[in-house]
């Protein structure tokens, strides 16, 4: 089943504390948004992408989509000031129906079997989320002490990509908008609605590019999958 995919790329990344947006620094010698674009751009289902963007940016967005080959980006959009702003830029003007993913621009191990049961499950449920277990004990706690100590059991963290039928996101954008919440992901806007949003289990490789250390691990990652690559063709 085919989709269409949204992907922001117009944050600062002040946390990873590079001077630039982090989505230039470099895996394995190759621009981090161009490992991303990279899975969407070589899956068939895929049928474009819609990139959001800094507008000081677009020559350098420009160039790095040539220099890399990406075939399947249709439009650069000039991205808000909060994520969920560039997303709803971007869901004004898609123009197809069906299937929207959001996936942020700095998780590139997402796995293309991966985005493809994501679709399928969105197109039945008309929304779902890629997550994962959560592994540590979690505490709620308050000026500095622990609270409660939750239940890790039914604790998931979200990832992303996130899948919706288009006319869903578009209206729980609207929504949003129209109430001025500012929500965590995309899901949240969908909840919202009243409308449950089903999970299915990713990969704990598929880490959001965040901070300086998270280039080690990122660099551990892309080295592990080579070899396996090695490995299978052994």
């Amino acid at each position: 089943m085919s989709y269409v995919v949204i992907i922001p790329a117009a944050g600062s990344g002040k946390r990873m504390n590079a001077g630039k947006n982090k989505l230039f620094l470099s895996v394995q010698e190759v621009p981090i948004i161009i490992h991303t674009l990279r899975v969407f751009d070589s899956d068939e289902t895929c049928k474009g992408i819609y990139l959001t963007i800094n507008p000081a940016e677009r020559d350098i967005f420009q160039e790095l989509l040539t220099e890399y080959k990406i075939q399947k980006v249709k439009r650069l959009i000039p991205g808000g000031k909060e994520r969920q702003d560039s997303v709803y830029e971007a869901v004004k003007v898609i123009e197809e129906e069906g299937i929207v993913l959001v996936h942020d621009g700095a998780r590139p191990f997402i796995r293309t079997n991966t985005i493809r049961e994501l679709v399928e499950k969105a197109a039945e449920k008309k929304a779902a989320v890629v997550a994962v277990p959560v592994k540590d004990t979690v505490k709620r706690v308050e000026n500095f002490q622990v609270a409660e100590t939750l239940d890790r059991s039914s604790l998931w963290a979200a990832q992303t990509p996130q899948a919706f039928h288009i006319s869903l996101l578009k209206r729980a954008h609207e929504m949003a908008e129209r109430d001025q919440f500012l929500g965590t992901d995309d899901t949240s806007l969908v909840e919202r609605l009243g409308i449950p949003v089903a999970i299915i289990e990713g990969e704990y490789d598929n880490i959001k590019l965040t901070t300086q250390e998270d280039l080690y691990f990122a660099e551990a990652i892309y080295l592990k999958r080579e070899r396996r690559k090695e490995e299978d063709h052994v």
